[in-house]
């Protein structure tokens, strides 16, 4: 900033550094993304194209910050870790956040014809939001990864039971709604 008598204005910025030697995960999420899915007719419960998307946007975003040690998605988030010892954007969280979301939402959008050939992306475009946590221990990052993965596991096994019982053509979604309606009744 220019050294003028209005510098005193960047005294009210928040001081938003993450602590060292803490893991820093940037989760992204989509902005409305039941609305965008819908619009764009995904298939239910997965569409292979839309995941097949997002995986090529984190994997840009894993190449573009180095530091990034791992990357887990599921539906429409991304959680990409960066290493304890970054020292990227001198760990301000609102730095880190903001650039990998924009970076995906970016990825995301430019990729869209490879994986959605047929299907132009027009407005409202799809965006992510991210945000920043610290995590001090290698167990707290596994159990938070651990806790993504089952999320994940839960909301597949419910989004496959529930799509398969409102659109049943197959054997194998009529045993499902009555495993369902057998767990239901327990």
């Amino acid at each position: 900033m220019a050294n003028t008598s209005f510098a005193y204005v960047r005294n009210f910025e928040q001081a938003d550094i993450i602590p060292p030697s803490n893991f820093i995960v940037v989760r992204i999420d989509g902005r409305g993304f039941s609305k965008f899915s819908a619009r764009c007719n995904f298939e239910k419960p997965n569409d292979i194209r839309a995941l097949n998307l997002m995986n090529a946007a984190a994997a840009e975003v894993v190449r573009s910050f180095v530091d990034i040690v791992i990357a887990y998605g599921q539906s429409d988030e991304y959680s990409f870790v960066f290493g304890e010892e970054t020292d990227l954007w001198e760990r301000r969280s609102a730095k880190l956040a903001t650039s990998v979301a924009t970076q995906f939402t970016a990825e995301y959008c430019m990729q869209w014809n490879t994986y959605f050939p047929d299907q132009e992306l027009g407005r409202p475009f799809p965006t992510f939001d991210g945000r920043c946590v610290a995590y001090p221990k290698r167990k707290i990052l596994r159990d938070y990864l651990s806790w993504r993965q089952a999320d994940c596991h839960i909301n597949n096994l419910y989004n496959t039971t529930f799509w398969n019982m409102v659109c049943p053509t197959t054997q194998a979604s009529i045993l499902a709604a009555q495993l369902v309606k057998k767990e239901t009744l327990r």
